[in-house]
């Protein structure tokens, strides 16, 4: 069944979360790669198929192909993840799943010991903006590039 293309139908909404994204990518400290790690993670978890093959292609492109397959059991190779990548993934579970976690106490030490405040902020919104692409993504099954 076809369905909406939301950026489309809703174009000032769009503009208004891309912003958000351009502000993620372009305006904080955060190293590329780990926002798209983080973005990858964050999909994974929500189940957006486009969002995974997007940021899963944007990785392929500075990450082994080998690290990025390891990303949804990165707590079980932590040698393949640097101390703040593994601090960022834990976090972005932690805040995707908040209806469950409640954003713990342990994990919010966890991560404000990991990051600098302002760090740790845009971490978060990079981390809810994903979350707010991906309950669009998936409603509205976004198409993926990946092909047979």
């Amino acid at each position: 069944m076809a369905r909406l293309n939301w950026s489309e139908v809703a174009p000032d909404g769009a503009k208004a979360l891309y912003g958000v994204h351009h502000y993620v990518v372009t305006r904080t400290n955060l190293p590329a790669e780990l926002i798209h790690l983080v973005f990858l993670r964050v999909s994974q978890i929500n189940g957006c198929a486009h969002c995974v093959d997007l940021h899963s292609r944007d990785l392929r492109k500075t990450m082994s192909v080998e690290k990025i397959t390891l990303v949804p059991v990165w707590d079980e190779v932590p040698h393949l993840f640097s101390a703040i990548e593994r601090a960022a993934l834990a976090w972005a579970e932690e805040v995707t799943r908040v209806s469950e976690t409640h954003a713990s106490d342990e994990a919010y030490a966890a991560a404000s010991a990991a990051f600098e405040p302002k760090d740790l902020v845009d971490l978060t919104i990079a981390i809810a903006a994903m979350n707010a692409f991906n309950r669009l993504g998936a409603p509205f099954r976004l198409p993926v590039a990946a092909t047979v």
